[in-house]
């Protein structure tokens, strides 16, 4: 489906049906570099088991165009003018790393319209290294690298991917090269700048969902638990093999974890 938001073309994958406001509606946030097809099972499955699916490319990402944009509470406002693009009410926002903070702040700002919250990889606060950051700013491949690398769990590489035949680093470089410059550096940077994130959590009022990876060099689990304590009556799913990269290294048990939350 191609929207305009905010006079710029949005991208938002429906699973191959068209939104029906009556029914509920799942939107899922991708995180920093990447794009709706981080989601392909969990999508897939929402949207043929009667959901509305609205996994959106953030601006200048996948197939959105316009720029980035700088700030996690900025990046909430705009899913909820592609909620308003499709007269959705309401929704449960999934979202992965830093699609993750934007859920949050999304539940923050508009309570009446968050219905459930899922955090994927999640950490508060998510700063991010010097180093990291530089190499994102001169769009060297080495930020790519590094994302790469710390976004999987040790074993993704030596033939962790449970779609045998593929390779897990191969898939999340491609998405990267697929950057226009200063993409990952906007996104990594709005990320290590927020700092909303408690106050945010004490105004979540709506059912909270952790999925954490038990592996995850990026957002380790022990860095979510204080914003798990924040939100009154959060659960968390730990999926012990599994690194920063859920949706792709342990894509059926994120899956069971969301089915059983949704």
């Amino acid at each position: 489906m191609q929207l305009q938001v905010n006079g710029s073309p949005a991208f938002v994958y429906t699973a191959a049906h068209e939104t029906d406001p009556a029914k509920r509606t799942v939107v899922f946030v991708h995180g920093a570099g990447l794009d709706h097809s981080w989601w392909g099972l969990q999508s897939r499955y929402f949207g043929y088991h009667g959901f509305n699916v609205l996994a959106v490319d953030l601006p200048a990402h996948g197939r959105s165009g316009g720029e980035p944009l700088g700030a996690i509470g900025a990046m909430a406002d705009w899913v909820k003018r592609v909620l308003e693009g499709n007269k959705i009410k309401s929704a449960s926002l999934v979202g992965h790393s830093m699609g993750a903070l934007i859920a949050l702040e999304f539940a923050a700002r508009y309570p009446e319209c968050a219905e459930r919250i899922a955090m994927i990889g999640v950490a508060y606060p998510m700063k991010v290294s010097a180093g990291f950051l530089e190499a994102a700013l001169r769009n060297d491949q080495a930020a790519y690298d590094m994302e790469t690398i710390w976004g999987h769990a040790a074993q993704a590489p030596l033939a962790g991917n449970p779609n045998p035949g593929m390779w897990m680093y191969g898939d999340t470089l491609a998405r990267l090269a697929r950057l226009a410059p200063g993409v990952l550096h906007a996104d990594l940077q709005a990320c290590n700048s927020y700092a909303q994130g408690m106050e945010a959590a004490a105004k979540v009022r709506c059912p909270a969902l952790f999925i954490l990876g038990g592996r995850d060099l990026m957002t380790p689990p022990r860095a979510a638990q204080d914003l798990a304590r924040a939100i009154q009556g959060s659960r968390t799913v730990t999926i012990g093999p599994s690194g920063h990269s859920l949706m792709a290294e342990a894509p059926d048990e994120t899956l069971n974890a969301l089915i059983a939350f949704l």
